[in-house]
């Protein structure tokens, strides 16, 4: 791993371009980087990719800079009441967003965008299509799919956390402790006020449209996603956590292992433990902050049995119509999904030393709470 200077170097470089505005990226930066070249114990693809990776998003925060700067107007933008997802992870909320996807009135980041905010969507031919690889491609090519997959679907918020590198997609790659112990303290007031930087220049010059935004990660930083997006409502998915947690663990395990020669199963499983006890913790303080009218709860299970109500009931909670062509979308994409989703491995909590007796009171409130929000009479 190079040193944070060279990378530095490298992204001005290849781009041409000096300005990364704010430097409030740089404590991340720096972290990570150390925490990658003395914890992580990286193979050769894990350096090449975690390299190219920081680099990728260094060269997209100066090419963003530059456009505000050829253009102040795109700060004009105003992003209105987004719907954002925010759950544990595993449970449903990727299908959710490319259910949502499907409205002709709604607006979601895809994964395109979310890899290359540069150049915006307003720069492209009518019928051209920018096509990324989007993350699971990246990190897993050959590899099985943890999530539905689209053509330039629907992506988490998380690359566009990482331009200011406080995101948790970096935990997923690689085993770095300290980074870990940092970000989950970390003010991200402005990683979320870069990312609606970014989303204003991708909206820009183009239809007026509601985001539909969603990250499981939000849910630890609710307070600072806030303070970027004091109107925004919240779409909750939920989940059994000993369920989560396993099938999380092993999305970890999985990716992790491709990076590196020594994978810690039990490092990774109280890693994730960790942070979703604490998230959780959060976000149920946060909705009881006065925050409890802007969540509209689903369960997976209720998701899994009838998809289309599920989003009925919401756009109603919002009070959008739900088109004859939104609805047909849905369906036709489900009716898609579900006959090319993969079978899901069986995970035995002895498998990475998990003992769910000791789990369930970490997550004992919110379990006590899911009745209340999920059961809609």
């Amino acid at each position: 791993m190079e040193e944070v200077s060279t990378l530095l170097a490298t992204a001005r470089s290849a781009t041409g371009l000096s300005d990364f505005g704010s430097d409030s990226f740089m404590e991340g930066l720096e972290i990570l980087v150390k925490a990658l070249r003395d914890e992580a114990n990286l193979n050769a693809m894990g350096d090449g990719f975690l390299q190219g990776r920081i680099v990728g998003h260094l060269k997209q925060r100066l090419q963003i800079e530059d456009w505000y700067r050829r253009h102040p107007e795109i700060d004009d933008e105003v992003i209105a009441a987004p719907l954002i997802g925010i759950s544990l992870p595993r449970t449903g909320s990727t299908a959710l967003s490319f259910l949502l996807g499907q409205d002709e009135n709604a607006r979601y980041l895809r994964s395109s965008e979310a890899s290359e905010p540069c150049p915006p969507p307003c720069t492209l031919a009518p019928t051209g299509k920018k096509i990324h690889p989007d993350i699971a491609s990246n990190m897993a090519a050959g590899q099985k799919s943890h999530v539905p997959l689209g053509d330039d679907g629907p992506a988490e918020c998380q690359d566009l956390m990482a331009l200011d590198f406080k995101s948790q997609i970096f935990l997923a790659f690689a085993q770095v402790p300290s980074y870990a112990d940092w970000l989950l303290n970390a003010d991200l007031t402005s990683t979320y006020q870069y990312q609606r930087r970014a989303l204003k220049l991708l909206q820009w010059r183009r239809p007026s449209k509601s985001w539909r935004l969603k990250c499981p990660t939000h849910l630890i930083y609710l307070n600072d996603l806030n303070k970027a997006f004091p109107d925004a409502k919240f779409v909750m998915t939920h989940r059994d956590p000993t369920d989560v947690m396993l099938s999380v663990i092993d999305v970890y395990v999985d990716i992790v292992s491709r990076f590196t020669d020594h994978t810690d199963v039990a490092y990774l499983a109280e890693l994730n433990i960790r942070q979703w006890s604490e998230g959780m913790r959060r976000a149920l303080a946060f909705r009881d902050a006065g925050n409890e009218s802007r969540f509209y709860d689903i369960h997976f299970r209720a998701m899994h049995n009838d998809p289309v109500a599920e989003v009925r009931g919401l756009y109603q909670w919002l009070g959008e119509p739900l088109s004859e062509q939104f609805e047909i979308g849905m369906k036709q994409w489900w009716q898609e999904n579900s006959e090319n989703r993969e079978p899901s491995s069986v995970k035995k909590p002895e498998d990475y030393g998990v003992n769910l007796e000791q789990l369930r009171p970490l997550f004992a409130e919110y379990v006590d709470r899911l009745p209340a929000w999920t059961n809609k009479g």
